[in-house]
């Protein structure tokens, strides 16, 4: 039992160690994206909105933004704005909310092609990914955020927009993005030595 112990301690520190030093100087922007079209060339730029819907096909809409640091919980910013709809659409609630913590992060093959311009940052530094974050409304709830983007040269598993929990509520069900409709896409930027 020791030996296997010692095994498993000599073999899985090194790996932890790694994770934590690679992530120490990398920054993660994330977005609810517009998505424009001037002149005919696609434009990404912060403040788009993202929905998802409960069970009963009630809705909450979302805008926001952050940032966090890969491989420090601590590091977060960002948060937005919601608002609640019923499922014959009547308004239910809004105000802001704000990220508390992030949860995880998985970083997954993709980026936007360099056709696009991106009023965000750096084009080269787009990626795909999912991120889950704690957040904590104005009226007081909590729940988790669901940021997931599905760029160019990901797997069709990975969908595009957000799902949200609010207090006992899932809204579980992401909007899908169609195209020529601005909402319902998100985007990640890494700036670091990872990317």
């Amino acid at each position: 039992m020791k030996r296997r112990l010692f095994l498993a301690i000599v073999i899985l520190l090194p790996l932890l160690t790694v994770s934590k030093a690679k992530g120490d100087d990398v920054t993660v922007r994330w977005d609810l994206v517009h998505l424009t079209f001037p002149s005919g060339i696609p434009n990404v730029a912060a403040g788009g909105i993202d929905s998802a819907r409960a069970q009963d096909s009630s809705k909450i809409t979302l805008t926001g933004s952050g940032t966090f640091q890969l491989g420090d919980e601590g590091e977060v910013t960002g948060g937005g704005t919601w608002n609640t709809f019923s499922p014959s659409g009547t308004p239910t609630g809004g105000g802001t909310y704000l990220v508390t913590g992030l949860i995880k992060f998985d970083l997954a093959p993709g980026s936007l092609p360099p056709v696009i311009v991106d009023h965000i940052g750096d084009i080269a530094n787009t990626h795909s990914g999912l991120a889950f974050f704690r957040i904590c409304y104005s009226d007081g709830s909590r729940g988790v955020l669901v940021v997931s983007c599905n760029t160019t040269g990901v797997p069709a598993s990975i969908f595009e927009g957000v799902t949200a929990s609010k207090g006992y509520v899932d809204y579980w069900n992401h909007e899908n993005a169609v195209p020529g409709v601005d909402a319902d896409r998100t985007l990640f930027h890494i700036n670091g030595s990872e990317n």
